[in-house]
């Protein structure tokens, strides 16, 4: 099967800085993957190149086989590619219902879908009608994640997730984020390698802006040399 995304040859500058060094990848379709590595590696330059709102300078990334790297970010978005930001992106003064209503292309809801995203997150229904600034972080990233599944997407960039977060609401969003790769794409990048490694199909490593390691998640789990070797560069905490 042919991948749902694929990154070639891809270059990146911020300003004077050259960030991305020739990142290539191949993301499957369906499931969660992940990408793992050090602050300041790439990992969401990488999201953010693909979701047009850096442009890379060189190589080509495309999407369902169709050339998105000179695409402005509302073009990619229309595709189907959703977007959630470290920052979560969320209205602070508005309210959780508002919040989900800019996600929404037309402003309303579908209702079944709404009704999913209820079972998924019970606490966007809980706090329907309260601002967002009232909500707790992981509250907050649950609003974030269910913005980018209000509308069906074929993919979702979601950029570490788990920051911040107790680990008693990580548990609760691997089940979460597994209910959701059910019918949609899932490219993720973590530090956290327990929140990672629960999800993961498969997995990239990126350091100093290039792709170190490629492959099956089992495959890093179920090999110490593999960890020691590439988990070193940005997890030891984890």
């Amino acid at each position: 099967m042919a991948p749902i995304l694929s990154l070639s040859g891809v270059h990146t500058n911020i300003a004077q800085y050259q960030i991305l060094h020739g990142v290539s990848l191949d993301v499957p379709e369906g499931g969660v993957h992940v990408i793992l590595g050090r602050n300041g590696a790439g990992k969401t330059t990488t999201l953010r190149t693909i979701m047009g709102l850096w442009k890379a300078r060189q190589g080509e990334i495309q999407f369902r086989g169709t050339d998105i790297t000179r695409l402005a970010t509302p073009d990619i978005a229309r595709l189907g590619i959703a977007f959630v930001p470290e920052n979560m992106g969320i209205f602070g003064g508005l309210t959780v219902e508002e919040n989900m209503r800019l996600a929404s292309n037309t402003g309303s809801f579908d209702a079944d879908r709404l009704e999913r995203i209820y079972s998924i997150f019970p606490a966007i229904k809980q706090f329907w009608q309260k601002p967002a600034h009232a909500l707790s972080g992981g509250q907050k990233q649950m609003l974030a994640v269910s913005r980018a599944i209000v509308e069906k997407r074929d993919l979702i960039l979601i950029d570490e997730p788990t920051k911040g977060l107790a680990p008693s609401i990580i548990r609760n969003m691997i089940a979460a984020f597994r209910e959701i790769a059910e019918e949609t794409t899932i490219l993720l990048v973590e530090q956290n390698f327990h929140f990672a490694s629960a999800l993961g199909q498969s997995v990239a490593v990126i350091d100093d802006g290039r792709i170190v390691h490629s492959g099956s998640m089992s495959e890093l789990v179920n090999d110490p040399a593999l960890q020691s070797r590439f988990l070193s560069l940005s997890l030891e905490a984890h």
